[in-house]
């Protein structure tokens, strides 16, 4: 029997960590508002964007695990020298849209430094810290491309040996 390989993942341990975040927050806002009859309707915000950076790391994992939308019919019709180029080609439109994003939000973190100054409406925090984990994030989604592409290539390697 095949031993799999055991260690530590940090983008499953974030995402781990900012679920158990988002389910303590709205079990504490349950019970304070049955118990207190007191709602900490602010926090929904911190939850909505801990959502959003646990979906940006989320869709690294997706990557990885070749989870992502894909045109699996149109490619196996395909010989193996065009499947390599349709990986990379895949792979490549991937990270240019992730990168899109980042320098959108990178953008937009800027304006909100230097021009707008905005904060949550229900806490007061600046926005560009929520919008800070994006770019930050997007590591993983980067990540999660490149690990999708080099086993989708090796297993193509390994076919053409056979």
């Amino acid at each position: 029997m095949e031993e799999k390989n055991q260690h530590i993942r940090i983008d499953h341990w974030i995402v781990a960590v900012l679920l158990f975040a988002m389910a303590s927050i709205a079990f504490i806002n349950v019970l304070s508002r049955y118990l207190f009859h007191f709602s900490f309707a602010a926090t929904e915000e911190i939850t909505i964007n801990l959502f959003v950076w646990m979906t940006v790391i989320g869709s690294g994992i997706a990557f990885e695990r070749g989870g992502q939308l894909g045109m699996v019919t149109l490619y196996n019709i395909f010989p193996k020298k065009f499947k390599k180029i349709i990986i990379l080609f895949s792979s490549g439109l991937s990270a240019f849209l992730f990168l899109l994003v980042d320098i959108y939000t990178i953008q937009a973190i800027y304006f909100e430094l230097t021009i707008f100054n905005a904060t949550s409406a229900g806490l007061g925090i600046p926005v560009w810290i929520y919008y800070i984990g994006v770019p930050i994030l997007s590591i993983f989604v980067f990540q999660g491309i490149y690990r999708d592409a080099s086993s989708k290539l090796d297993g193509l390697e390994r076919k053409g040996k056979r």
